[in-house]
C-alpha cells in the first residue's frame, strides 16, 4: 500500500445532488441522519433538492461540506480502505479532518461550524466585505501590494491574502473599498487576473476576529479526543496533538490565513505521494498538481472513484 493523506475540500465545492453518486448506500444515509439530529433539520434534502441559492448560503454551506467530507471518509472505511498516514483540509475542510482523525464527532462538529459560519457572516454586515482571487502573481508579491494599499488607505480599510492555494493562485480579503483597490493594483503591477469571488464574508481576514471570539467559547466547551491520525492544521502548518493546541489553532484559523501550498508541501515531507480529495468535487486535486507535479492526486466522491483510489493505492 503506497503511503497517502485524505485532504478534505471547503466552501465553494458544494453542489446540489452532490451525494447522489453514492445511491443509497447506508453509510452515507446514517452520516446525513446523524448530523440532522445534531443540528435539528433535514440536511438530506437540501444536499439533494437544494435550491443551490438555499446550499451557497455559508451557515448551510460548512454544515454540507463537513457532512460530505466525513460521508465518503466513513464509506472509504467500510469498504475495507486502508487508514491514511495524515490528514488536512482547507479552511473549512480541516473540521472534516478532525472528525476523521477521532479528534470530533461528527455531533460535535455539525452545530460548530454553523456557530462558526453564523458568526463569520455577522461579523461583517454583508455587502460592506469581499473576497478576489489573484491569478498569475508571486504571493510574496501580492502580501506586498495588499500592505501598500492598507497603508494608503489609512488602515481603516483593511485587505489581506488570506488563501495561499498555489504558487500562482492567492486570494485576498478586506473591506470592499480595499479589495477593489487591490484589485487594480495587481493587474497594474501584473498578475494575469484579479476575480472577484460571490461570496458573503472576508472570510480568514482580520475582520473575522469578532467570529472567532465566538468560536473559542464554543471550542472551550467541547471535549476534544486525542488525534488517531496526524492532523495538518492551516494556520500553523503542523501537527497537534494536545486539545488545547487544537483549539487555539481552529480559533487563529477563523482569521488567519490557509496556508495550503505548505500544507501540501508538509505532507509531501512526511514521505507521502499520494493525496485523495474526501469529498464532492477536484478542487484540491487540481491545487496538487499546481503545487508540485511530483505529487498524485485523486477525488474520492462515488463508488467509481473510490474503487480507482483502491487501484492506485494499491
Amino acid at each position: 500500500m503506497k503511503k497517502f493523506a485524505l485532504v478534505f475540500p471547503g466552501q465553494g465545492s458544494q453542489s446540489v445532488g452532490m451525494l447522489d453518486g453514492w445511491g443509497d448506500h447506508p453509510v452515507v444515509a446514517q452520516t446525513v441522519a446523524e448530523a440532522s439530529d445534531a443540528l435539528g433539520e433535514n440536511l438530506g434534502q437540501l444536499i439533494k433538492e437544494g435550491p443551490k441559492e438555499a446550499l451557497a448560503l455559508t451557515t448551510n454551506t460548512q454544515p454540507v461540506m463537513l457532512v460530505a467530507g466525513v460521508a465518503a471518509w466513513r464509506v472509504w472505511q467500510a469498504e475495507g480502505g486502508a487508514m491514511p498516514d495524515a490528514v488536512a483540509g482547507h479552511s473549512l475542510g480541516e473540521y472534516s479532518a478532525l472528525v476523521a482523525s477521532g479528534v470530533l464527532t461528527l455531533a460535535q462538529a455539525a452545530p460548530l461550524v454553523r456557530l462558526r459560519a453564523a458568526a463569520m457572516q455577522d461579523a461583517v454586515p454583508v455587502g460592506t466585505g469581499g473576497m478576489a482571487a489573484v491569478l498569475g502573481m508571486d504571493a510574496v508579491k501580492v502580501q506586498a501590494i495588499c500592505a501598500e494599499v492598507t497603508a494608503q488607505l489609512g488602515g481603516a480599510e483593511v485587505v489581506e491574502a488570506v488563501n495561499f492555494n498555489d504558487p500562482a493562485q492567492t486570494v485576498i480579503a478586506g473591506s470592499k473599498l480595499a479589495v477593489e483597490k487591490a484589485c487594480e493594483a495587481v493587474k497594474a503591477a501584473g498578475a494575469k487576473r484579479a476575480l472577484p469571488l460571490p461570496v458573503s464574508a472576508p472570510f480568514h481576514s482580520s475582520l473575522m476576529k469578532p467570529a472567532a471570539e465566538k468560536l473559542k467559547a464554543a471550542l472551550a466547551a467541547l471535549t476534544l479526543a486525542a488525534p488517531q491520525i496526524p492532523v495538518i492544521n492551516n494556520i500553523d502548518v503542523t501537527v497537534q496533538a494536545d486539545a488545547d493546541a487544537i483549539r487555539d489553532a481552529l480559533y487563529r484559523q477563523a482569521f488567519g490565513p490557509v496556508r495550503w501550498v505548505e500544507c501540501v508541501q508538509a505532507i509531501k515531507a512526511r514521505g507521502i505521494g499520494h493525496l485523495v480529495e474526501c469529498g464532492p468535487g477536484k478542487v484540491l486535486m487540481g491545487l496538487t498538481k499546481r503545487i508540485d507535479a511530483d505529487l498524485t492526486g485523486a477525488a474520492l466522491y462515488d463508488p467509481a472513484t473510490l474503487a480507482d483510489v483502491k487501484e492506485l493505492l494499491a
